[in-house]
């Protein structure tokens, strides 16, 4: 019978074994080269063969997302993405016949469509998705059935308060510039998209060089390039790509937002403009969240066991860097308080060792843990592409390459005399009681109590008569 050891054993042992995982250096392994070649009208390919291999997957990457969303009409290229293959047989099919996968992808910067199936169905594979980008189901009927099918979605997906914060603090940070919408839509611009928005969408964008296919598998490169001329061959190229410019976004609203939304807990979101993905020190702000969130969670004892993230957002255009909780309306103040505190920490003071090897850590893990190792080269080269990159980027090796002065470096970027957004969606009765005095704020919805005129000073001896 074996003995059992005793419970602060097992704890002491079980720090043990983080501590020594933690000592462990990064695994940085080197993007691998694909074949690259160009049809004629522009499509550019990339292969990377991997014989023997039962599998084979195919991207294939439209470097336009909904930034370019019309006007009040947040949604139109996620909507466009869902037409691409509105039978649910089709993704039946790769799912239950080939094993495999198909999905769309829509942010602001792309459109990719992601397919996984067997390696001798690659003809097939290639016919699917040239039916969709050639031969897309813009009828009137179809464009109202999958309208339908994406405002339900959107409907059933908006009702939590920690979606209503994410979504009010991009838009009080960024306005009517496209990253201050929603990138898959809201119901009521949703309905507005018609079929002719979405066939202007297409012309413009779904274009063979606005695109890069990818291609990974036990298939031959000669027998991939056949397939591919013949059936990709006549796909339309534009004669001028759109360029990612817009307006810049209005300066941003200092003053706290408070969203009323009776709950019995408090979403607060702070948040500053951040970087584009092509920065140079985009891996800096990825690493730099993490630590803001170390130093948050170690100051604020509140936040000791409620929900807590700092994120740096990037897209083709500067975005975010946004730090968000959840906790009871009476801390939501000492929140926005110490979170303040701690960007302005990260101004004056390096990372400590532990705190910037730590963080390296965690952002690689991260990294790698949204794609698969067999996605891992693919999305580099096809970021590549999509942010116009200078070199394909080894993921492990520049975030291995981060500093403690790069850090300051980013941080004095970010946030010295940055204007923060910041919002706090909870119920507003309580939550102006916790900040009253304390910060300016405003209620979304309500109006302002104007403001009461200046007596004017009577001159003595000129005083006014009863009539």
């Amino acid at each position: 019978m074996r003995s059992k050891l005793p419970k602060h054993l097992i704890s002491r042992i079980g720090a043990a074994i983080c501590v020594l995982v933690a000592l462990q250096p990064i695994n940085a392994q080197p993007t691998p080269v694909p074949e690259t070649q160009e049809l004629l009208n522009g499509l550019k390919i990339l292969f990377w063969p991997q014989p023997g291999s039962p599998e084979v997957l195919v991207k294939l990457r439209i470097h336009s997302g909904s930034a370019f969303d019309l006007s009040g009409k947040a949604g139109e290229m996620a909507l466009l993405g869902d037409i691409l293959f509105p039978n649910p047989e089709t993704l039946e099919f790769f799912s239950e016949q080939m094993g495999g996968k198909l999905t769309v992808s829509v942010n602001y910067d792309s459109i990719t469509i992601t397919m996984l199936g067997k390696a001798e169905q690659l003809n097939n594979i290639l016919e699917v998705l040239r039916n969709a980008i050639l031969s897309t189901q813009l009828t009137p009927e179809v464009v109202a059935k999958v309208r339908e099918a994406r405002i339900k979605m959107v409907k059933d997906s908006t009702v939590s308060p920690a979606v209503v914060a994410d979504r009010a603090i991009t838009s009080r940070l960024f306005g009517t510039f496209p990253y201050g919408r929603p990138s898959g839509g809201s119901p009521e611009e949703l309905s507005k998209v018609d079929r002719a928005d979405l066939m202007m969408a297409h012309e413009r964008f779904i274009n063979s060089n606005n695109a890069t296919l990818a291609i990974v598998g036990g298939v031959t490169q000669s027998r991939a390039m056949r397939t591919l001329k013949q059936l990709f061959g006549p796909w339309r190229r534009s004669e001028q790509i759109v360029p990612s410019t817009f307006t810049a976004p209005k300066p941003v609203d200092t003053r706290v937002l408070i969203v009323n939304l009776p709950s019995p807990t408090s979403e607060v979101r702070l948040a500053v403009r951040g970087v584009s993905r092509s920065d140079q020190q985009f891996y800096a702000a990825l690493v730099l969240a993490r630590i803001a969130q170390y130093r948050w969670q170690e100051t604020t004892p509140t936040l000791a066991s409620k929900p807590i993230s700092v994120r740096s957002e990037s897209y083709t255009l500067p975005g975010y860097f946004l730090m968000s909780t959840s906790v009871s309306s009476a801390d939501a103040l000492g929140c926005v308080l110490s979170a303040k505190k701690v960007l302005d920490s990260l101004i004056a003071s390096p990372p400590t060792a532990a705190e910037l090897d730590r963080a390296k850590r965690e952002t690689l893990a991260d990294l790698s843990s949204k794609i698969s190792n067999l996605e891992m080269g693919p999305e580099a080269w096809l970021d590549a592409d999509t942010y116009r990159l200078a070199t394909i980027e080894d993921r492990g090796t520049l975030v291995q390459a981060v500093s403690a002065a790069d850090i300051q470096k980013i941080a004095n970027r970010l946030f010295k005399d940055a204007p923060i957004a910041t919002v706090i969606v909870g119920d507003s009765a309580q939550v102006k009681t916790a900040i009253q005095g304390k910060l300016t704020f405003e209620v979304l919805g309500e109006t302002p109590p104007s403001p009461r005129p200046a007596k004017t000073p009577t001159k003595p001896g000129n005083k006014t008569s009863p009539s």
